[in-house]
């Protein structure tokens, strides 16, 4: 996989845990399954190829990252015990009796191979670029039991970046296949068995004893088993939940009205879902900036989001997901386009593109034609988000094809290039995981160039941690400025659970934190 996107964010995405609903009294239990709904299917499970939220919350039960962040942002102990850096170096000292799924101990050779691994661009991993700088050296100490990372480029994060690179054993570092639908990693859980497109069966580790932060090894409540069930249809998502025949479900839908009468617990997440991309290859309509705003004007962005998430939504103030990152100022109030139907057109006419008899604008005779994209496993409400789309933009005078695509699809759709526009929600956590899709990289599917952004990144990368935030936005707000991106609401979207207890960080279920209840 070569992108970040999410859904339901998807996104990936997808981030800040905020718990509603009050205990049930009831008694943790040891053992039992734990079944959590999937809205789509995680596909190829290596964890250096995707950046798939559906695929990272699978891949979250079965490896372990260096560090992990807890729901508030601070960081804990992962597979490290100690760490330390800056800008351009980081050092991490790993715990002790760490072992990995075969029973064979992970050593720090193999946590310097898996950053190495990434770091070269030959390899395309999608975690170049989000987790590992192009070009970083990792070097390990076993015997000490040491990884020290150089990065080649100021990275703001660094430590936590390379620190939340999910780690592959030995095994699996040497035959990549094995983890296409399997897994080598040091986690809670190993894969016993995958049917794509219906279920992920896994089995807990009774020796794992290295978890999150102060994570103890007598913990009561963990299920022996947990299921993924892979279901795309919220309706159907919502009715396991009546009949008890799921623990856990994310529900954006009007369906979740329902839900919230019975009394379940229901963690609330809030991230990015209104996103709204043009395709900025030469060629393309969206590579003119007078076109982007043109069409992005013909929008009413506020209706729009409330179609997108019947009307629970709030709106976007900038691209980084709400509350979990050391950046979060408003980096949209007053650069995007106010809803003007009028100026859109006229906008239209100034950039050449004339209306036809048929009502259809045409430019050197290319017709203003548009294929839209839109994630199909967002359910109804993303169809009609996109219908809203279509009956703007035709209005002034674009011809606007439809095409629904699932989350494994949208990687190969977007990075080939044949399409115009998409609403894709891209959920990332820093300022820095956002360069690779919009600065130069393979990841860069929309073909972004904008000199101001990368400009402002450069000034950044050299200042570490949040004092560098001021500067991200800049960066950020370059973007904004020329519609390389319109972003407009982001989703809540709430986690239902019964018969367990739970906790989220990073946008998706932390899986140390489930407890069985009786």
């Amino acid at each position: 996989m070569k992108t970040a996107l999410t859904t339901a964010a998807a996104a990936v995405l997808a981030m800040a845990l905020a718990a509603c609903g009050g205990g049930t009294g009831a008694t943790t239990v040891d053992g039992g399954t734990f079944t959590l709904v999937s809205a789509g299917d995680p596909g190829n499970l290596d964890p250096h190829f995707t950046s798939l939220s559906v695929t990272i919350q699978a891949d979250r039960f079965l490896y372990d990252t260096l560090v992990n962040v807890d729901s508030g942002g601070a960081l804990t102990a992962g597979l490290a015990e100690k760490w330390e850096g800056d800008t351009t170096t980081a050092k991490y000292t790993l715990r002790k009796g760490v072992t990995c799924s075969d029973g064979t101990p992970l050593t720090a050779s193999q946590v310097a191979d898996n950053i190495n691994f990434v770091s070269d661009p030959a390899n395309a991993a999608a975690s170049l670029g989000l987790y590992v700088m192009p070009g970083a050296k990792a070097t390990a100490d076993d015997a000490a039991g040491t990884v020290t990372v150089t990065s080649a480029t100021p990275d703001s994060f660094l430590v936590r970046n390379i620190g939340g690179l999910f780690i592959v054993c030995g095994r699996g570092m040497a035959d990549r296949s094995i983890l296409r639908q399997g897994a080598d990693g040091t986690g809670m859980f190993t894969l016993t068995e995958a049917v794509a497109g219906d279920h992920y069966t896994l089995t807990r580790r009774k020796d794992y004893a290295w978890g999150p932060g102060d994570w103890k090894t007598d913990t009561r409540g963990l299920p022996d088993t947990v299921v993924i069930r892979v279901v795309g249809n919220e309706l159907t998502a919502s009715n396991l939940l009546v009949s008890k025949e799921v623990n856990a479900a994310a529900v954006v839908g009007p369906d979740q009205q329902r839900l919230k009468g019975m009394g379940l617990t229901q963690h609330d997440t809030e991230s990015p879902l209104g996103e709204l991309w043009f395709n900025q290859r030469p060629a393309v309509p969206g590579a003119d900036v007078a076109v982007r705003r043109a069409l992005t004007q013909a929008l009413d962005l506020g209706q729009l989001g409330q179609v997108l998430t019947s009307g629970t939504g709030k709106p976007a103030n900038g691209l980084l997901a709400p509350g979990l990152g050391p950046c979060g100022a408003d980096t949209i109030a007053g650069l995007l386009p106010a809803s003007d139907a009028d100026a859109a057109k006229s906008g239209l006419d100034a950039a050449g593109w004339v209306a036809g008899a048929d009502g259809v604008r045409t430019k050197g005779g290319k017709r203003l034609a548009l294929t839209f994209y839109y994630p199909s496993t967002l359910g109804s409400t993303m169809q009609a988000a996109a219908e809203l789309v279509q009956q703007r933009w035709s209005a002034v005078g674009a011809e606007v094809a439809l095409k629904g695509m699932t989350d494994t699809e949208s990687t190969q759709v977007l990075m080939e290039g044949n399409w115009d526009a998409a609403l894709v929600p891209l959920g990332v956590f820093l300022p820095s995981q956002l360069v690779p899709f919009f600065s130069g990289s393979a990841n860069n599917f929309a073909a972004v160039d904008n000199p101001a952004y990368e400009a402002a990144v450069q000034q950044a990368t050299t200042i570490a941690g949040a004092d560098g935030c001021g500067k991200w936005a800049e960066a950020e707000q370059a973007l904004v400025r020329e519609l390389n991106v319109v972003p407009f609401v982001n989703a809540v979207r709430p986690t239902f659970v019964q018969g367990a207890t739970l906790e989220t960080s990073q946008g998706s279920i932390d899986p140390a934190s489930i407890r069985m209840l009786g």
